[in-house]
Order: structure tokens, then C-alpha cells, then sequence
């Protein structure tokens, strides 16, 4: 039960890359950027200050690139460029709902988007922009979580949301293992403890030391983003342990 009040009041919602695929086996949709975009939207005219980090598995992964001979800090630029090229996708689409957005980069691109500053991201959530942080953290052997936790931590956000194709997390997987069940609420530790590989150790270890919450949950549900901000119990609650 929601009181019809927002619960938190600034977010960072990391999207993965393969959100963006649809059903598709390569890409971005235009349709499933449109739908997201829409989603975003409903929850901004909330009054909620949001940021978006979007991962690049629909495009390249640098593991994936390593596998087929490609150096592997080369393949993880490679990723850190893909998921530019997603976040401009999904600024374009926001744009076309009316928002205003800034796309910030922790690589140089600046014929196409703002260089990471902190400050600066911060005045433009305070002004009711959604900003979409590209380029990982700017160094090869981060994941687009490890970014999508340090972005949080920097713009001080109330809680990461993780928009995956999956309702959570479970105590085994739910597609080998018929008696799987999902956590609703679970400690940082036991994440790190039990090595249930729901974000790397190093996302989940930097929004511990400060306490942000980790809100697991399935963006193919049509207006589940929303439920989620309204309070709703959905998907997985990572959090500290009193609150869990």
C-alpha cells in the first residue's frame, strides 16, 4: 500500500544495454526506447530528479570483445562508446516527451555531449533536466553497475534502481530451477557473502559505505517504474541491515 507520495526524491536508474534490444538479437528498438522514455517521463512529472546510466550489452560488451581476440581494455572503450551511443538514443526519446535532458560523458566526446562534472549534473537535477551519464566510469575494467553506483554516490541519489528483464533476485535461476525463489529483501552483505552476482562486488560495496539502497526489478512491466518510486514492495530491496 502507497500513500500517493513519491519516496524518494532524487534517483539513478541503471538500464542495461539489452533492455534496449526488445526482441531483437542486436541493437537498439525504436519502440522499446519510445516505451521506456514514456516510462521515465510518467515518473519525472512526479517531481522526481533523475539521472540514467545505460549499459552497452546491446552493442558490445569488452569481455565479449575480448573473447574474439580484441584487447581487452581496447573492447572495454569499445563498451564505453556503445553506451554513449545508447544514452543519446534514450536523450533523444526522453526529448521527444517533452524533457529536457543532458547527456555526460566520463570520456571526452564534447561535439556530442557535456564532460562528468558533479556540480554541474547536480544544478541540472535541480532544474528538473534528467541527465544520462555515458562512458562507464572512464576506465577499463569497470562495469556500467560499478558506474551506475558511483554516479549514485556523487549526486547523493536516495536509491538505485536497477531495470533489468528479470524480477529480482533469486536463490537460484528461475529459468534451471523450477523451486527458485525470489528475495524481497536482502543485506549488502549476504550479497557479497553469497556471491549472488546481482550487480559486481565493487557496485554493492560503494553503495553500502554510504547506505544507498538497491531496488531490483523487471522494466518489461508496464508501469512498474513508477509503482517502484511510489513505494511499492517490487522486485528485490538491497539496503543495510536494519532496514532489511
Amino acid at each position: 500500500m502507497t500513500s500517493g507520495v513519491p519516496k524518494y526524491r532524487r534517483i539513478l536508474v541503471k538500464l542495461s544495454g539489452e533492455a534496449l534490444m526488445g526482441d531483437q538479437a542486436f541493437g537498439i528498438s525504436p519502440e522499446v526506447v519510445k516505451t521506456i522514455a514514456e516510462e521515465l517521463a510518467e515518473v519525472h512529472a512526479l517531481g522526481i530528479q533523475m539521472a540514467l546510466v545505460v549499459g552497452g550489452g546491446n552493442i558490445i560488451r569488452g569481455v565479449s570483445a575480448q573473447e574474439q581476440g580484441i584487447d581487452r581494455v581496447t573492447g572495454d572503450h569499445m563498451g564505453m562508446l556503445a553506451t554513449i551511443i545508447n544514452a543519446l538514443a534514450m536523450s533523444s526519446a526522453l526529448e521527444q516527451c517533452g524533457i529536457e535532458t543532458r547527456v555526460q560523458t566520463a570520456i571526452s566526446l564534447q561535439e556530442v555531449a557535456e564532460p562528468f562534472i558533479r556540480r554541474r549534473a547536480v544544478r541540472h537535477l535541480e532544474k528538473g533536466r534528467i541527465v544520462l551519464f555515458g562512458g562507464g566510469t572512464g576506465n577499463p575494467f569497470f562495469t556500467t553497475d560499478t558506474a551506475a553506483a558511483l554516479r549514485a554516490n556523487e549526486i547523493q541519489a536516495d536509491v538505485l534502481l536497477k531495470a533489468t528483464k528479470v524480477d529480482g533476485v533469486y536463490t537460484a535461476d528461475p529459468e534451471k530451477d523450477p523451486t527458485a525463489c525470489l528475495l524481497t529483501r536482502l543485506t549488502y552483505n549476504r550479497v557479497l557473502r553469497d556471491n549472488l552476482r546481482v550487480m559486481d562486488a565493487a557496485a554493492i560495496s560503494l553503495c553500502m559505505e554510504n547506505g544507498i539502497p538497491i531496488q531490483i526489478f523487471n522494466i518489461r512491466k508496464a508501469g512498474i517504474l513508477k509503482d517502484v518510486v511510489m513505494g511499492a514492495e517490487i522486485g528485490s530491496l538491497i539496503g543495510p541491515e536494519e532496514d532489511v
